[in-house]
C-alpha cells in the first residue's frame, strides 16, 4: 500500500472523526486514543522541549516510561493542521518557517533505512529514490514518493531525500522515525514532511520536526501500536494549561531539575 493511499485513508478517517466530534460537544480528539506522545515546549519560540509518553488505563492517563528532551524546529513551534479545532492565537505553521506544528496529530507509518524495523506500526523502508515532496506547487506535496515510480522530474526541487545517509554523507537522522500527520489534506504551503526522527547531534534543532536520541526512538517504536490509535500532541506550556481540560489531556509529569 502506498504512502499516498495510507495518508488519504487516514485523512478521511480523521475527517469522519471530526464530524462525530461536532455532533457531540463533550467529545475530544483524544477519546479513542489509548497511547499518547506529548511534547511540551517552554514557549512558541523554544527549539527544544520535553517528551512524555502516556497510556490510557482504567484509571485514566498514566505515564509510560520517563520523559526526555527532544529537539524542535529552529524557530520554535506554530499551530498546525491536525485533529484539533483551528486556533487563532499564536503563530500558524507555514512551509519553510522552521517551526514544528503544534496541536493533536495522528501518528502515521514508521520509516527507516533498514529492510525491517522493530515496530508494530506500518513500516516503509526508504530507498535512494525516496523523497518527501516539500514543493508547494507540486501535486505530490506533503507525500513520500519513489522517484523511480513517479519520475525524476516529479521530485525536482524537493529538499527531503529520505535516505539522508546516501545523499548527505552518512546522515543518520532518518535511520528510524515515524510520520506526524500534519496537514493531512496536503494544503499547499501549510507545511509538509513532518516527522519524529533521530537527531544528528544531541539537541540539534530541526527544520520543523521532533528529534531525539536513537535509544528513545527505538523504545517508542517498539511501544507504539496501531490498535491503540496513538496520537501525537505538541504544545507550549501555556497552551497546554489552557487546553488541558477541554481537550482531555493528561496531567504533566513533574521532572527533576
Amino acid at each position: 500500500m502506498s504512502f499516498l493511499f495510507r495518508s488519504t485513508t487516514r485523512w478521511l478517517l480523521s475527517a469522519l472523526a471530526c464530524v462525530g466530534l461536532a455532533s457531540n460537544a463533550s467529545a475530544t480528539p483524544l477519546d479513542n486514543a489509548r497511547q499518547l506522545i506529548v511534547v511540551t515546549a517552554p514557549s512558541w519560540e523554544a527549539s527544544s522541549g520535553q517528551l512524555q509518553a502516556f497510556e490510557r488505563t482504567e484509571n485514566g492517563w498514566q505515564a509510560h516510561g520517563t520523559g526526555f528532551e527532544v529537539a524542535l524546529g529552529s524557530s520554535g513551534s506554530a499551530w498546525g493542521i491536525g485533529l484539533h479545532p483551528p486556533q487563532n492565537g499564536g503563530p500558524q505553521k507555514r512551509e519553510g518557517d522552521g517551526r514544528s506544528p503544534a496541536g493533536i496529530f495522528t501518528i502515521g507509518p514508521a520509516f527507516g533505512y533498514a529492510g525491517h524495523l522493530g515496530t508494530a506500526l506500518p513500516y516503509q523502508p526508504m530507498l535512494a529514490t525516496s523523497y518527501c515532496m516539500d514543493v508547494p506547487a507540486s501535486p505530490l506535496y506533503n507525500r513520500i514518493v519513489d522517484a523511480a515510480k513517479v519520475g525524476t522530474g516529479a521530485v525536482k526541487g524537493s529538499t527531503e531525500a529520505m535516505r539522508l545517509d546516501l545523499h548527505n554523507n552518512g546522515d543518520v537522522r532518518y535511520r528510524e522515525g515515524f510520520v506526524i500527520e500534519h496537514n493531512p489534506g496536503n494544503v499547499a504551503g501549510q507545511g509538509s514532511c513532518i516527522f519524529a526522527h533521530l537527531w544528528r547531534t544531541p539537541g540539534e534543532a530541526t527544520a520543523g520536526c521532533t528529534a531525539m536520541a536513537p535509544r528513545q526512538m527505538s523504545d517508542l517504536l517498539a511501544w507504539l501500536t496501531p490498535d491503540a490509535t496513538p496520537l501525537f500532541v505538541l504544545l507550549p506550556h501555556a497552551e497546554y494549561g489552557r487546553l488541558q481540560s477541554s481537550w482531555g489531556l493528561p496531567a504533566l509529569v513533574e521532572t527533576a531539575h
